[in-house]
């Protein structure tokens, strides 16, 4: 019984631990009960909490059953109804017994739940609850747009035309990328996304970790617009070595490499630059570039800050793109702000039995519409979100991870030979994202070294037909970024959102690149020459001895909460400057 106990602890969350649900249930040493076993109870019961709250509130359990908690009546009812061992308990257990005791009213209500739903049996209704399109009932739970499951084949290894005729032999085309989300979610169909090459989007069940093309990392999973930034980088013969300043796990990593070897009949003289600060995700960095056929490519610098690299040294002296990707909130990442919930049945507000007459019947009525107007639910997953309880607590955080963006971003600037940068996060936060932007255009680096952001109609051709793009919010930003209103129209054209649960199937993402040649250093110079006047010697330059914070990293398809990729300062107060 300690199984639902501890699962119920895990839940209520009293300490306040941070980090996922995994990770919260996989780093405690204190359980009794098997990790996983714990996570799987708690996951399946959170996918029918929908259904099960209703049949608890409707069969009075709780009202019955003092000594149960609305969680632990939702964890218990679960095993009882679905699980096909039962209850994991004692016969003799006294919440085993509270629970069976009930069962035959539990069960009825459970095929109310689901006629009244519209499923004819439970096999259907199971089907549905696990591709997470149940419907009906008081709170539809359907997704207006499913997120697809995205692959990218890696021309590193193979071809579109060969992964066609082999791994997906047998798959239907789609004729647009709306059949497709409306598809069975386990369906064989596939949609070649008209913006990223070799980019497929598969329905979201399409189960492909054992096929040979993914064991040998033929094809890769990766979510659209994480491979926005490669694409936008677009390195070609010309421009030299590229970094990935902050690199694991590898997506972008090994779509650059690919990109970089695919355009470039001498990509064996072309290096990219991979740098992974913590050790232990170097190692899964390193696995994955080696699976990807990419290490011919891309030269591994495991335990190295990007920030600790210098600009003037030989080794990158034909540097001419670079790639950051730096640790962000993760707000735009499937499965963090919009986490799975439990819902949990709420107990009556008249905890006397039901009774007959008139009189009676009317109370009941009143009791039902006042559960049912009333959803308690638990996020399972700590999420830096709007939703963040303590006052102020996201906008420290995302002060302290945009200063160390900006940070990381003018770094990258100082790099004599490069030309290109794109700058991207998985965030949809405009202190993240069109706010850096802003910031480092407005740069003492930026100003000298003749940088600027790549126009939209200067953009690769799958980035110049995305539709959405940047925002404005430039009251927000601390500093003068000596910028008309045209100008500011301008940069925010040139920026690149994602937004989640579109029609477009992505990720929250933001993506911008910056340029400079003979062609835009003038015109450069003249928009921005008043940005200098605003700016403070060095104020692009961050105290090098700050603490630093984990953030969130690579919006990838693979990566949950782990440790990140880069190290942000925590949260310091905001360093804004007083302009002269």
């Amino acid at each position: 019984m300690s199984l639902y106990y501890e699962a119920a602890a895990v839940l209520a969350n009293s300490e306040n631990a941070g980090g996922s649900l995994k990770s919260r249930i996989y780093k405690n040493n204190g359980l009794k009960t098997s990790p996983a076993q714990l996570f799987a109870l708690i996951s399946e019961a959170s996918k029918w909490s929908l259904v099960l709250k209703d049949v608890i509130e409707r069969c009075g359990l709780l009202a019955e059953e003092k000594k149960l908690t609305p969680t632990l009546a939702l964890l218990l009812t679960h095993d009882l109804l679905l699980a096909k061992s039962g209850v994991a308990a004692h016969a003799n257990h006294a919440l085993k017994l509270a629970v069976l005791r009930h069962k035959a009213r539990l069960s009825a209500e459970f095929t109310k739940a689901r006629l009244r739903r519209g499923y004819a049996t439970v096999d259907v209704l199971r089907q549905a609850v696990e591709q997470g399109e149940l419907v009906g009932g008081d709170e539809p739970s359907k997704e207006l747009y499913k997120h697809p499951r995205w692959v990218r084949v890696n021309t590193l290894q193979t071809s579109m035309e060969e992964q066609m005729a082999t791994t997906f032999a047998g798959y239907e085309k789609a004729s647009n990328f709306q059949e497709l989300q409306r598809a069975p979610a386990a369906s064989k169909r596939y949609f070649k996304d008209p913006h990223i090459p070799n980019l497929l989007a598969l329905p979201p069940k399409v189960d492909l970790s054992k096929s040979e093309a993914y064991a040998k990392g033929a094809i890769i999973l990766q979510d659209k617009a994480s491979c926005f930034p490669a694409y936008l980088l677009d390195v070609g013969p010309d421009d030299g070595d590229a970094i990935d300043g902050c690199a694991a796990p590898g997506n972008k990593t090994t779509h650059l490499a690919a990109m970089v070897s695919q355009r470039n009949i001498h990509a064996k003289r072309q290096k990219v630059f991979a740098y992974e600060r913590d050790k232990s995700r170097a190692v899964t960095l390193a696995k994955m570039v080696k699976r990807a056929s990419a290490d011919s490519v891309v030269v591994i610098k495991p335990g190295a800050d990007f920030l600790a690299a210098n600009p003037e040294s030989e080794e990158f002296a034909r540097v001419g793109a670079i790639l950051l990707d730096p640790s962000c909130s993760g707000s735009g990442i499937i499965g963090r702000d919009d986490a799975v919930k439990m819902h949990l049945p709420v107990p009556a507000v008249d905890s006397a039995p039901a009774a007959t007459g008139e009189k009676n019947k009317k109370r009941k009525r009143d009791r039902e519409t006042s559960q049912a107007s009333t959803t308690v639910s638990l996020r399972l997953d700590d999420v830096l979100s709007e939703e963040t309880p303590v006052e102020g607590q996201l906008s420290e955080r995302l002060t302290a991870l945009s200063t160390f963006q900006l940070r990381i971003l003018t770094h990258a600037m100082r790099f004599p030979k490069a030309k290109k940068i794109s700058y991207s996060t998985c965030s949809v936060h405009f202190q993240e994202n069109e706010g850096v932007v802003f910031r480092a255009l407005a740069s003492k680096i930026a100003r000298a070294r003749g940088w600027r952001i790549l126009p939209r109609d200067r953009q690769v051709q799958g980035m110049k037909d995305w539709i959405r793009r940047g925002v404005l919010e430039t009251e927000d930003i601390d500093v003068d970024i000596g910028l008309d209103q045209l100008q500011k129209e301008e940069v925010r054209n040139a920026c690149i959102r994602c937004e989640k649960g579109t029609e477009e199937g992505t990720m929250g993402f933001f993506v911008a690149a910056f340029v400079r040649d003979v062609e835009f250093v003038s015109g450069y110079t003249l928009s921005y020459a008043g940005a200098a006047e605003n700016m403070e010697e060095g104020e692009e330059e961050e105290d090098e001895d700050e603490e630093e914070w984990n953030g969130f990293s690579d919006g990838g398809e693979t990566i949950v909460a782990a440790p990140m990729q880069q190290q942000a300062p925590d949260a310091p107060e905001s360093r804004k400057k007083k302009r002269k």
